[in-house]
């Protein structure tokens, strides 16, 4: 793994603990681990259970026992580790979003699919696909409950910028993270969109925003999603804070995209309802083992939204789990990432989400962009 931070302890707890949970056809080591201070890796190393410490990740991939590597940096080294460690032949998972750019992600995807002809995978981390409710609505939809597809709405709010004074992390700075709220969490919802609806956004309208254009500059290292300020000193945020979108779907169905880390009270609020024809399904991230489902053939007498509890050994992932009625949490998106990957290695299947899936979202979040700098005009997506 490269990266031992928010998300590098996040993949580390799927890796540990997939292997406990599921049968699965070979267990995962965690041979190393990279990061650039010493002690901080190291403390990470022993922390989440990895066998060994690397500062530099070309170390890191020409390791004999690395044959996986789990890329958990942010944005602006994705493309560099991910093609290097395929090239070394290594199979990889790299966190969204894919990369900063799309001409990144484009060379990205030309490396995996160079590797996949040589039995390698590529898959790219967009976790919130492994929540069972999820995972069952998107079931629910390809086995046609709701019918012809009419609307999706998603929308993903946070408030841990709120404060002005919260301090100019590299969230903040486009040169790492690519773009703000954008990538962070519409990067998530756009692939939800797109994955629940089984198809893909052909064009988007959209507005952007950043609210707070001066931050004071970092003291010393982020930890998670914040840091400790410097408030002698300003620096300027070159990222979004907010991005509000439409969009339609190949099929004419509509959509609308909210994402925000300046929604003072959301703590981490991802929600998605889809309307079909036939019936709607609605999902909240903060309730994450429920699923809300209508359906339309009902007698209207007695229909309306029904709460189901995803929990069941019928559902996806839960056959490993607690009885009906011992919920999840959000670390186990991480475990079922983890099993997934190690099933798709060992089994030859086609990864999913794949660098192209990645690649197509990369390609929505930059006609947003696009969109926003000619004042919200209609901007198609490429195929």
């Amino acid at each position: 793994m490269v990266g031992y931070a928010f998300m590098g302890a996040a993949h580390s707890q799927g890796w540990r603990t997939a292997g406990h949970v599921f049968d699965l056809p070979v267990r995962p080591a965690l041979a190393a681990i990279c990061g650039r201070d010493r002690a901080k890796v190291d403390a990470a190393a022993a922390r989440h259970g990895w066998a060994a410490a690397e500062t530099d990740w070309r170390a890191l991939i020409a390791r004999d026992d690395v044959q996986l590597v789990d890329i958990c940096t942010p944005g602006d080294s994705h493309a560099e580790i991910a093609i290097a460690a395929l090239e070394a032949g290594k199979h990889v998972l790299c966190e969204k979003p894919l990369a900063n750019t799309v001409a990144e992600a484009e060379a990205m995807v030309r490396a995996a699919e160079a590797a996949r002809a040589r039995g390698q995978v590529a898959i790219v981390g967009f976790n919130y696909r492994k929540v069972p409710a999820i995972t069952y609505a998107r079931q629910l939809i390809a086995d046609g409950r709701l019918g012809t597809l009419r609307h999706v709405r998603a929308s993903y709010l946070q408030d841990w910028l709120v404060d002005p004074a919260s301090p100019l992390t590299w969230r903040l700075k486009r040169e790492h993270a690519g773009s703000g709220a954008l990538g962070d969490l519409g990067a998530h919802i756009v692939d939800l969109a797109q994955y629940l609806a089984g198809e893909l956004l052909t064009g988007v309208s959209a507005v952007a925003e950043t609210f707070v254009r001066e931050r004071p500059l970092l003291a010393g290292a982020s930890a998670g999603l914040s840091g400790r300020a410097d408030t002698a000193e300003l620096g300027e945020v070159t990222v979004d804070d907010a991005a509000l979108f439409t969009g339609r779907l190949a099929s004419g169905a509509l959509a609308s995209f909210e994402a925000t880390r300046m929604a003072a009270g959301r703590k981490n609020a991802l929600r998605l309802e889809i309307n079909g024809e036939l019936g709607s399904l609605a999902f909240d991230l903060e309730r994450l083992n429920e699923l809300s489902f209508h359906d339309h053939t009902e007698p209207a007498a007695t229909s309306g939204f029904r709460r189901i509890l995803v929990t069941e050994p019928e559902h996806p992932y839960l056959e490993a789990w607690w009885p009906p009625g011992h919920g999840l949490g959000y670390e186990h998106t991480f475990v079922h990432q983890a099993r997934d990957v190690i099933r798709t290695i060992a089994e030859g299947t086609e990864p999913r989400p794949s660098f192209a899936d990645g690649l197509q979202v990369q390609r929505v979040l930059a006609a947003v962009e696009e969109s926003a700098a000619k004042n919200s005009v209609h901007t198609a997506v490429p195929s």
